[in-house]
């Protein structure tokens, strides 16, 4: 499936009624055929731009059918594209939550590759316009949480990164998946600060990897990804802490060893390879065992409990089956 122009002299119905408000509507809709619609409705009335911060425009549309696999489409309150597109950790473009809907204008996702080598029978260098057809789209309607207490819910746009990897056809000793990002100093403000040793990496177990839930992303909300989200293509993987789930790829990896992704190497002790969304396992500065979901709670509301791996137990528990989850977090 090719990125669809957006240069039609046809206005759709996004492009005459402004770009917030029809996101919303969509997804109200929706959730009304669903029988949740209340909770959007109350969104979609209350919705609120963060200062100083403005939304992205239209962006070309990337459609995908409802995904039929469990755990992939939640009867929970989606956050507003508002919040998702503008309150973000991408910290190549500023460690503000608002610092990457401000300054990722800058990144030029065209044209964009993404080169395989390693382990693998067909390394190479793919355009991201022919990885994007070498799978059915589907739309996936996930629990996202942060490290720092914070969580969202969004439709992503994408298919299981285990297509792709079926496609590369890795050798059976390929353990681990390791991807790197782009770390381009020119559209990039932040790299070379000395937050991070760039380019950002992070990986995952082959099998982690392979289930069904793990989404190589291209879009969220009907469209591509904005620039602070992660353009044009991201890892999504529902049961782990958000920096797990590596923004704007260049190179995917097939090793054998565990690779050290980039947080563990700034602060092994608080940031190790899994990352599994754990109540019963505190960051050394902080708790665990609650969140503030954003947009839906106030500063002095009661904030949820965090679900085991996000959530996601019944689908993901068992790929740590006899595991010590709190001595491999």
């Amino acid at each position: 499936m090719l990125i669809q122009s957006v240069d039609s002299n046809d206005p759709s119905s996004s492009e005459i009624t402004p770009r917030p408000i029809y996101s919303e509507r969509r997804y109200f809709l929706k959730q009304l055929a669903q029988g949740v619609a209340g909770a959007s409705l109350a969104t979609w009335a209350s919705r609120q731009a963060i200062a100083g911060v403005a939304a992205p425009g239209k962006l070309a549309p990337l459609p995908g059918t409802a995904s039929s696999i469990a755990g992939a489409i939640l009867m929970e309150k989606i956050t507003t594209y508002q919040d998702a597109a503008t309150y973000n950790n991408f910290y190549e473009f500023g460690t503000d939550k608002a610092d990457p809907a401000r300054n990722a204008h800058t990144l030029k996702t065209k044209p964009w590759a993404v080169e395989v080598e390693g382990l693998v029978k067909k390394p190479g260098r793919w355009g991201v316009e022919d990885i994007i057809k070498w799978s059915a789209m589907e739309e996936r309607i996930y629990r996202m949480r942060c490290v720092e207490g914070w969580s969202m819910v969004i439709p992503w746009v994408g298919y299981s990164l285990s297509e792709f990897i079926k496609r590369v056809e890795p050798l059976g000793s390929a353990k681990y998946i390791e991807f790197i990002t782009l770390a381009d100093p020119k559209t990039m403000p932040f790299v070379g600060s000395a937050i991070l040793d760039w380019p950002y990496r992070e990986g995952l177990r082959m099998d982690e990897a392979m289930h069904p839930l793990t989404l190589l992303t291209f879009g969220m909300y009907g469209e591509i990804l904005p620039n602070q989200n992660g353009a044009p293509v991201r890892l999504v993987v529902p049961w782990k802490y958000g920096f797990k789930n590596a923004k704007s790829i260049v190179k995917i990896r097939f090793v054998e060893k565990e690779p050290v992704n980039s947080w563990g190497r700034v602060a092994p002790q608080e940031y190790g390879f899994y990352s599994n969304v754990n109540p019963n396992v505190d960051h050394p500065r902080w708790s665990q065992a609650t969140e503030r979901r954003i947009g839906e709670d106030g500063l002095l509301s009661k904030k949820r409990k965090t679900l085991m791996f996000n959530g996601y137990e019944k689908q993901v528990a068992s790929l740590y089956a006899g595991m010590d989850l709190s001595k491999h977090f």
